[in-house]
């Protein structure tokens, strides 16, 4: 599995995943060429299997001191290999390196195999935002605080930190 930045190619397979993923949900086609177009504040990227084949995909928006999860999502059959922390972890190293002092995201609350995921990472449940999703489906806002992140949790394991 490789991971890289999105681009306007990638865009076609992501947007099956989206609609195979979240079909209530589902970005319009258009709303992931408007969030490559911006540079400045957005950061895409896609998970490749050995086959060049997207297998998954997430994005982030820093608007500073904030930077945003706009979206995280891996394919069904690749599930349960790491993609989903690999791809979490870049986001999280990308609002670092942007200079971010907090990662928010939005978290279905029907969702608790992402929400062990994130808190796995350090983040933090905040808020609730309520009937948030189109189904009615509550949000759960969480943080993380960019000042303690010292990598994701697996490559600390290995650490043995």
């Amino acid at each position: 599995m490789a991971i890289r930045a999105m681009t306007a190619d990638d865009i076609a397979a992501v947007d099956v995943l989206e609609r195979a993923l979240f079909p209530v949900d589902a970005w319009p086609l258009q709303m992931f060429h408007d969030e490559l177009s911006q540079v400045d504040t957005r950061s895409y990227y896609v998970a490749c299997d050995a086959d060049g084949t997207v297998i998954g995909y997430a994005g982030l928006m820093c608007v500073l001191p904030i930077a945003d999860v706009q979206t995280i999502a891996v394919a069904p059959e690749a599930e349960g290999a790491g993609i989903g922390s690999a791809l979490l972890a870049t986001l999280i190293d990308e609002a670092k390196s942007r200079g971010a002092e907090d990662v928010l995201l939005e978290v279905r609350a029907d969702n608790p195999r992402a929400q062990r995921l994130y808190r796995w990472f350090g983040f933090e449940q905040i808020h609730i935002r309520p009937r948030y999703y189109r189904d009615g489906t509550d949000a759960l806002i969480m943080r993380l605080a960019l000042s303690a992140w010292n990598g994701s949790p697996r490559a600390t394991m290995k650490d043995g930190k």
